[in-house]
């Protein structure tokens, strides 16, 4: 069933076992009242029923790219049908000895090659309006002709619980949903504001460093893409060799 673009956690009949065990996780992380989700938009995105569902295999082998690339496109010819709170949730079945034995970092490698391989396949070239340089607060990643925000979480983390899932899961977000909630400035800080507070009772350590605000002089969303458990990260971006090729 991997492959599967699904509209609803609670359209269950053509999933396996695996895939109704893991939107069932997901649900519960959505719907819990006494911990809430920092993420409010994500949040609201999923009461309403605006998040879509993929499930894809081993992150390791060559098909599970090509699996999650279809799967992007499929999300970015409709994805603006589907609501400004929308995004793109994938989660991959990950073989015993990955769950045993991956640390944070190994998914963090892991993560990056899954970018630079999607981007190997894209159909679409990189946006000439995006720059390449990784390095530049204006960069994000594309796919298909689209801007996303990327966001990744693993069984590994423990600390960062914001960033932890039993298996490991992307939040891939379209730059226009974004660029919508950021419309009302006012509305917008407040809800930044209600995440930050939820994230310092979620997490067992301190917002990230790199956590950040778009197009900030200061701010290079690739950070951002995959926290660590604590406070450290990458200093170079491991997707900037990869963009010197791509036009």
């Amino acid at each position: 069933m991997h492959g599967l673009f699904q509209d609803s956690p609670t359209n269950r009949e053509n999933l396996n076992e695996w895939e109704r065990a893991t939107i069932e996780k997901f649900e519960i992380k959505m719907k819990d009242k006494k911990n809430p989700f920092p993420c409010i938009p994500a949040t609201i995105g999923f009461s309403t029923n605006q998040l879509r569902y993929g499930y894809v295999g081993d992150p390791r082998i060559e098909a599970t790219v090509n699996e999650l690339a279809v799967i992007l496109k499929a999300f970015t010819e409709k994805s603006k049908e589907f609501g400004d709170y929308t995004s793109l949730i994938i989660f991959y079945q990950l073989p015993k000895d990955m769950e045993e034995t991956y640390s944070v970092e190994d998914y963090e490698r892991l993560f990056w090659q899954q970018l630079s391989q999607l981007t190997a396949v894209d159909e679409i070239k990189w946006p000439e309006d995006i720059t390449i340089e990784a390095h530049d607060p204006s960069w994000e990643y594309c796919f298909h002709g689209e801007r996303y925000f990327m966001y990744c979480a693993t069984p590994a983390h423990s600390n960062r619980k914001s960033r932890h899932f039993d298996t490991m899961m992307l939040a891939i977000t379209p730059r226009w949903v974004l660029q919508a909630f950021n419309k009302s400035e006012v509305r917008a800080k407040k809800i930044k504001d209600s995440i930050r507070k939820r994230l310092k009772n979620y997490d067992a350590i301190d917002v990230h460093r790199d956590l950040n605000r778009y197009g900030a002089a200061d701010n290079y969303e690739w950070k951002q893409y995959f926290l660590r458990d604590e406070d450290t990260g990458l200093t170079r971006c491991p997707f900037h060799r990869q963009l010197k090729c791509i036009r």
